[in-house]
């Protein structure tokens, strides 16, 4: 089978190829193609038309047999360096996994393999880390080397002490990629008739706001999030919600719980489930994926296993069981059901976690740039207005309400003249706002305007409580 490129994807390809050509040396750059948009043909055809050798990097085995499937389908036959795939070749465009090139340990490093190649894609870019890992190392050893992106959620998650952020890939220092050579917008795949419609169904209990982040703040303590879940009876909640689905006549789901505890004692409450965690073997998991998608397992609870490199166009519903502060996860689960399929009307969002309150709906996530590569992504959580959803703090834990007055901080910015930090609100009903949010120099600041101009957005919190600013 050969496939034809829709015109948003020949567009990508020609734009990804320009780079390569012509783009600034020392200068790397990101493809934003969202799920579904098809990266596998976009990176196939990037390097099909490549002049010189180009390495292809995929995080999983899993990933790499999907971009393979789609070289081979153009009739072109790949070099494969993968310990995992039980092949260690090298040719004019090698696909390989980053594991089995860049070692432990430099010595093991196989980048002497790859001194001639000056292309690199890395697929699903964001799990590549500038400040240290695999990634960094085996890029360092290459020299002249130009370096493309490919990846729909473009942002690493990042913590300090004043909270966590959803840092863009171009936005984060150390960098790797330094601009976007090419975005398709989500809204784009929708109008066109490329994403699944989302239907969204709210499952009320749980309250993120009640449960701790933990140390680094990046995500929920495991203790605390495990004494919130027994509190509400939480494992009892997601077998009344699946067996209400299977009632509705739905024809399948995925869940996505948190512990391997939970998911265990949901499969035995409820007939026709199957459990995939970390701890489940290669064979084994690829045998439930089949039996899943042939229709023999109604069901699959996952503990952060399905969430790439996992395509089942027919998918009709999904259970997002999994508190997460992670922008990037709640995309990733979402994804699973926005391929398109005759059989398939829409796919259920069953969220019980708060994540279209803390995220907004997928489709609302649009891509923005404030000049000099200063991208960030927006949002509507709870389906209000638009708001800015990285390169902002935007940790909600309990301890992120105003003591005095309950009213939640949403994220910080700093002055941006003195630099002081100040955690900023949404203004209460009947006050007016007197900040407007900006970025400096990539940083996320403030500056305080009259109350109720018309650029203003948000309230200095410490203000609204009558505090000394």
């Amino acid at each position: 089978m050969t496939y034809i490129l829709r015109e948003m994807q020949s567009l990508a390809v020609q734009r990804c190829v320009d780079f390569f050509e012509n783009g600034k040396p020392g200068r790397n750059a990101i493809a934003v193609a969202p799920t579904s948009f098809g990266k596998s043909l976009l990176i196939s055809n990037v390097a099909a038309q490549l002049d010189a050798p180009v390495l292809v990097f995929q995080p999983s085995k899993e990933i790499l047999e999907q971009n393979l499937a789609k070289f081979h389908a153009y009739g072109y036959r790949p070099s494969i360096y993968s310990a995992s795939m039980n092949r260690k070749t090298v040719g004019d465009v090698t696909l390989a996994t980053i594991g089995s090139v860049a070692g432990s340990k430099v010595r093991n490093s196989k980048s002497h393999l790859f001194q001639d190649f000056p292309y690199v894609i890395v697929d699903e870019a964001d799990l590549a880390g500038a400040k240290k890992g695999q990634y960094k190392s085996f890029f360092e050893e290459l020299e002249g080397v130009k370096i493309l992106g490919v990846t729909a959620t473009p942002y690493r998650q990042s913590s300090d002490s004043f909270g966590t952020q959803a840092k863009f890939l171009t936005r984060t220092r150390p960098r790797i990629f330094h601009e976007v050579c090419h975005y398709t917008q989500i809204s784009e795949m929708v109008e066109q008739g490329y994403w699944a419609p989302l239907e969204y169904h709210h499952v009320k209990g749980f309250d993120r706001h009640a449960v701790k982040a933990n140390s680094t703040g990046a995500d929920f303590d495991d203790r605390a999030l495990q004494l919130h879940f027994w509190h509400i009876g939480f494992q009892d909640k997601i077998v009344k919600v699946i067996e209400r689905l299977k009632a509705n006549n739905r024809r399948n789901a995925l869940i996505f719980t948190r512990f391997v505890k939970e998911a265990v004692y949901v499969a035995g409450q409820v007939d026709d489930l199957a459990v995939v965690t970390a701890e489940t073997s290669v064979e084994e998991r690829a045998a439930i994926a089949r039996e899943f998608r042939a229709g023999r397992i109604w069901g699959v609870i996952n503990v952060g296993v399905f969430t790439t490199g996992f395509d089942y166009p027919e998918l009709e519903t999904i259970v997002v069981a999994r508190p997460t502060k992670s922008l990037r996860l709640w995309y990733q689960i979402v994804g699973r059901g926005v391929r398109i399929h005759p059989d398939k009307k829409s796919c259920w969002i069953v969220d019980m976690v708060g994540l279209t309150g803390e995220f907004g709906k997928v489709e609302d996530l649009t891509l923005y740039c404030e000049g000099q590569s200063k991208w960030s992504f927006w949002g509507k959580p709870g389906g209000v207005e638009d708001r800015q959803l990285t390169n902002c703090y935007l940790t909600e834990s309990g301890n992120n309400r105003c003591k005095k007055c309950g009213q939640r901080i949403l994220f910080w910015a700093r002055h941006k003249i003195t630099g002081n930090l100040a955690p900023m609100a949404r203004p209460a009903f009947g006050i007016k706002p007197n900040i407007a949010i900006l970025s400096v120099e990539g940083k996320t600041c403030y500056e305080i305007l009259p109350a109720g101009d018309p650029q203003a957005t948000h309230l200095n919190h410490w203000a609204l409580c009558g505090k000394e600013t």
